[in-house]
């Protein structure tokens, strides 16, 4: 049986692993010239970055995929854990390092709050309950029925779901700057933490519990390694491909897509690119979702990114840095409530290279800047300007010292870049929030009901935004996948 996925990010590229594991004959067609989708590379004048992820959390996930076909993380890439694990600044001369060690993480918050440090190992214990609810069972669920969300574990925790994660570090916490680094890791969900249920602190556990990893080279050789994977199990890939239309035969069922490069055939379609896109390939009566329900969608945010290569190292940084030196109620404001350009945006820098020599030349430093971003907002050349220039100044404010006449080139990236190469719907960065009512049943499905041979997978269906769950989402897409359009053993067969 043939099957094609569409795109080649890391749910794609799980997707067509398990498949081709399974026995089906499965191709692979990417808009772009690499593979990866948005974890592409980006290079120049001997630096490198990577274009999209960043952050290696959650490991276990990671083993856990390469585990289903004999393999580890370590046959692909170097895995280094990064201590401490960021940085975080909340003012000149006021930061705290993040180190990898529980015990001194505890030591930390005593430090800055008495008593704080009690809260923390029970939060996390309970985190770490939650996590191992989540990750090891509910996230790995098909969104099929509503039913799947509830057993015996999650009716104990009902409460967790409708009481937020700042509701819950707010009534315990009061210094500022640990609730920032309390609240942080559920930005990695794509909303505020005001509108995320408190069972997500399980993110707090991947945090402080699992460690923050660098793989040696980059996010991109993540993407490689399972791309050497999905080869060496038989999966074709084809670059350069774009598609320009899904046809259906007579009975409404799949049938083949057109694209740049001709027609291709196959029985089964999985789609890993942008799920609105998708469908808008469609005849009108075969989408699933109308514009009212995508504009009603709570999105994640997009992101304004420079790549800066500079020609000196620079101090007072660690490989992830994190600037919280400015509201971040008010910059939430302007992604969620009023979406606006920010005026005073908190911002991310990732230094790989302090970590890793292989991102920029002996004696310089490799720089990515994140501001999040309402998506869809206009974005132009003098926006960019502008906003190069502010975080520059802030971060030269921030660690004291000058740093302008030491880049030597910088590259941005926003909006209008994540619609025009991965026809990402408004532009969004990281696709679906997970708020409580766009989680798991309520996502948009990965079996398509209208056209029951065609199934998507990745960040806006289940289980959400990130890389391990866009791994998962690939098992989920092939598992369905498997259940309707099963081979057997001597002939194929749908049932």
């Amino acid at each position: 049986m043939k099957a094609i996925v569409i795109g080649s990010g890391f749910s794609s590229l799980a997707c067509s692993c398990y498949l081709a594991k399974e026995g089906y004959d499965v191709t692979v067609v990417e808009k772009n010239s690499e593979i990866g989708g948005r974890a592409r590379v980006f290079s120049k004048e001997g630096f490198k970055f990577d274009i999209g992820p960043t952050w290696y959390w959650m490991p276990d996930v990671f083993e856990d995929f390469f585990g289903q076909f004999g393999k580890s993380p370590d046959d692909y890439y170097e895995l280094i854990r990064l201590d401490p694990g960021y940085k975080v600044y909340f003012g000149v001369n006021d930061y705290a390092d993040i180190p990898a060690s529980l015990e001194e993480i505890y030591t930390l918050f005593e430090t800055e709050e008495h008593g704080s440090s009690i809260f923390l190992e029970k939060f996390l214990n309970k985190a770490q309950e939650n996590y191992d609810i989540a990750v090891k069972d509910l996230v790995y669920k098909p969104g099929e029925s509503l039913t799947e969300l509830v057993t015996f574990e999650t009716v104990q925790r009902l409460g967790l779901f409708f009481k937020s994660i700042r509701t819950e570090v707010h009534g315990k916490i009061k210094s500022e700057r640990l609730r920032k680094i309390l609240e942080f890791p559920v930005l990695f969900l794509g909303a505020k933490p005001s509108n995320t249920p408190a069972f997500y602190n399980f993110m707090n556990f991947a945090d402080f519990g699992l460690g923050t990893w660098h793989p040696k080279g980059g996010m991109g050789e993540v993407s490689k390694g399972i791309e050497a994977l999905a080869v060496s199990l038989g999966v074709e890939f084809v670059l350069d491909c774009e598609v320009a239309q899904i046809q259906l035969d007579e009975q409404g069922e799949f049938q083949c897509i057109h694209t740049n490069k001709g027609q291709l055939t196959a029985d089964v379609l999985i789609s890993g690119a942008d799920y609105h896109h998708t469908e808008s390939l469609l005849p009108i009566s075969s989408r699933q979702y109308d514009q009212k329900y995508w504009n009603k969608k709570t999105f994640a945010p997009s992101a304004l990114l420079f790549f800066v290569g500079f020609d000196k190292k620079l101090s007072g940084l660690s490989h992830h840095t994190l600037f919280f030196d400015t509201d971040f109620d008010q910059h939430a404001k302007h992604i969620y409530d009023q979406p606006s350009w920010p005026k005073d945006p908190l911002f991310y820098a990732s230094f790989p290279s302090i970590t890793d020599s292989s991102f920029a030349p002996h004696g310089k430093e490799s720089a990515t800047f994140l501001i999040p971003l309402a998506p869809n907002l206009h974005d132009s050349e003098e926006l960019r300007s502008e906003y190069f220039d502010l975080i520059i100044s802030r971060l030269e404010k921030l660690t004291k010292q000058s740093l302008k006449e030491n880049i030597l080139f910088s590259k941005s990236y926003c909006v209008s870049d994540f619609k025009k190469d991965y026809n990402s719907f408004k532009g969004n960065a990281y696709g679906l929030a997970n708020t409580l009512l766009q989680t798991a049943y309520f996502r948009p499905k990965i079996r398509s009901s209208k056209v029951p041979n065609l199934f998507f997978t990745g960040q806006l269906t289940v289980p959400g935004p990130g890389v391990p769950p866009s791994l998962i989402s690939g098992k989920i897409a092939s598992e369905l996948v498997k259940k309707y359009y099963k081979i057997s053993i001597h002939e194929e067969t749908v049932v």
